[in-house]
């Protein structure tokens, strides 16, 4: 039996990212090489011209996978029926503006777009949030599009968890596919914390922690983090442009994985809502390891947290808690 199409809405799909996520999308990266797709993309009416353009090549492209195209900047129109929501477009920070212009550009951006997913996407639509600052946009959408269950809004923090999965396979000289179970913790920006206290690699003779196999601990606590921290910031700097495959992929991923399911003995990181769990305050979008099945992920339970993941855990928390604060005010 075919499928019945999976309608997904890429937002800001003129832009870097979406240019590179429609494809992956139209071949069956997202959803399996048996999961026929409908792509809603959404831009600003500035983009529509570049927005039809990309409609254009992925007809040109004629990919088995893709029943249908929906390019507009109706938000109404690109959000109609859709199951799955990439929230790629957002308003950019530029230089000389304050953290507070930037929240409240996009807390309007995102109050919009949810108002719009709230009335008109499928009912159990699953929405991941990739525009910057994610989990807070995330926690707006949520505010605003309270019928969509909190479990189905997700940030994106896969882009980080792949490029601690990167460093480690670089420096230890492995397949990256061997590595697995680091985690992220906390926020998508400078403060959140890349752990490998849990990761372990393949080796020939089975599955070895990361510490032992690095055996580096100044690295593991001092280079590497700041590498993946900052990785984005050197991206931009070598490119003069932001991360755009890397992310589409990583998008990717995290989609794959909460819809198809995680494997057995692997953990993942998503910006989920806090149940509380390892300590941190509920009611915030922060990224945890999680397992997937059956489409619904699970915060792994019970990992050992030394002080300084503690305090690295806290202060991720606590300036998530600060942006949460800065975007409610931009509210009223």
């Amino acid at each position: 039996m075919a499928k019945d199409p999976v309608r997904v809405l890429v937002t800001g799909a003129a832009g870097q990212i979406g240019y590179a996520l429609v494809p992956m999308i139209a071949r069956g990266v997202m959803l399996g090489p048996d999961q026929p797709v409908i792509l809603h993309m959404l831009d600003i009416p500035p983009a529509a011209e570049a927005l039809n353009g990309v409609r254009m090549e992925l007809v040109d492209a004629a990919f088995p996978l893709l029943k249908g195209v929906v390019a507009t900047t109706d938000a109404v129109e690109a959000c109609t029926g859709v199951n799955i929501a990439v929230m790629v477009g957002g308003f950019p920070r530029k230089e000389g503006m304050e953290r507070k212009d930037v929240m409240s550009k996009n807390v309007s951006i995102y109050k919009s777009q949810a108002s719009a997913l709230e009335a008109y996407a499928a009912p159990n639509c699953k929405v991941l949030v990739v525009a910057n600052p994610a989990n807070t946009n995330a926690l707006i959408l949520k505010e605003f599009a309270p019928s969509i269950p909190a479990k189905n809004i997700t940030c994106l923090t896969r882009l980080d968890h792949n490029r601690a999965l990167g460093q480690i396979s670089e420096r230890l000289n492995v397949q990256v596919s061997d590595v697995k179970n680091v985690i992220i913790w906390g926020n998508h920006s400078s403060t959140q914390y890349p752990d490998v206290s849990h990761a372990t690699v393949k080796t020939p003779s089975g599955e070895k922690p990361v510490r032992q196999l690095v055996s580096d601990d100044d690295w593991l606590k001092g280079e590497f983090i700041t590498t993946v921290q900052q990785r984005g910031a050197a991206i931009i700097k070598a490119r003069k442009l932001s991360s755009a495959l890397s992310a589409a992929s990583s998008a990717c991923d995290h989609i794959r994985d909460w819809v198809l399911g995680t494997p057995e003995g692997t953990w993942v990181s998503m910006g989920v809502y806090s149940d509380g769990s390892y300590n941190v305050p509920a009611g915030l979008i922060y990224s945890f390891p999680v397992t997937c099945n059956a489409g619904e992920w699970t915060i792994v339970q019970g990992l050992s947290i030394d002080e300084f993941s503690r305090k690295k855990l806290d202060a991720t928390a606590e300036e998530l808690s600060e942006e949460k604060a800065l975007a409610y005010s931009c509210l009223s």
